[in-house]
């Protein structure tokens, strides 16, 4: 048996998250049953992280056991031949045993992508959360700043979660605009439940007056979910990179 190291890319849009739900249709069960088709068995897969319903990854990263039968080079497209358009593996590789695809990740690094015009873009409706209200990436880099080193960030936890450690250390965060576009960058040695569309969700309160830079320190020492901003829609989100130790 070896161990294969999937690299994934999907659109979440029609996804109810990675993890295997009755009746629903997931990343973690459609890729099983891309491997299922290949190596006739219902092998269990690991995944990462669990992302939620609508999240979208560019660098998605699954393992499986399985016995070789393909190259490394061959997995991909075989695996894409029975894959739907939603979902594609970007590459494979054989990994040591030893090597475990979550206790492993060193960095994880999202991406919250915001149009921000007056009137939605229909092509960006599933991709990118739609905000009228004049953005200032400058405003928002500067409370973004407030985020980096090791904190309890339990006030940017959504309720739902049974974690009980809650300090994470944000290694680097940014906020840039391309045009119309702004993308929020944000890498950590690992995130809460929600915790990154919290942080969007409170520095769109700084863009809209309600907050201000200064504030986001004591909204960290709060511990206090109540204090962060709203928790904003999942379809703006994406993992964006994994990084391994």
């Amino acid at each position: 048996m070896a161990q294969v190291l999937l690299t994934l890319a999907y659109d979440g849009t029609n996804f109810a998250g990675f993890q295997v739900q009755k009746n629903a249709r997931t990343v973690q069960s459609t890729v099983q049953d891309a491997i299922e088709r290949i190596w006739g068995d219902r092998l269990p897969v690991v995944g990462c992280s669990r992302t939620d319903a609508g999240v979208h990854a560019r660098d998605y990263k699954l393992t499986f056991h399985a016995v070789p039968r393909l190259t490394e080079d061959r997995i991909p497209a075989a695996l894409n031949a029975h894959l739907p358009d939603d979902i594609a593996v970007l590459g494979a590789e054989i990994v040591p045993d030893t090597f475990h695809v979550r206790h492993d990740v060193y960095e994880k690094e999202y991406e919250y992508v915001i149009c921000n015009t007056q009137n939605r873009d229909p092509f960006s409706v599933h991709t990118a959360l739609h905000y009228r209200r004049p953005i200032d990436a400058e405003l928002l880099e500067c409370a973004a700043q407030h985020f980096l080193g090791t904190h309890d960030f339990r006030a940017f936890m959504a309720s739902g979660s049974d974690i009980a450690d809650t300090t994470r250390t944000v290694r680097s965060v940014s906020v840039t605009r391309e045009g119309s576009v702004v993308r929020l960058r944000i890498a950590a040695d690992g995130f809460l439940y929600k915790m990154v569309r919290i942080f969007v969700g409170t520095m769109l309160s700084v863009n809209e007056g309600k907050l201000t830079p200064d504030d986001i320190p004591a909204i960290i020492d709060s511990r206090d979910r109540k204090n962060a901003g709203i928790t904003v829609p999942a379809h703006g989100l994406y993992l964006n990179r994994v990084v391994f130790r």
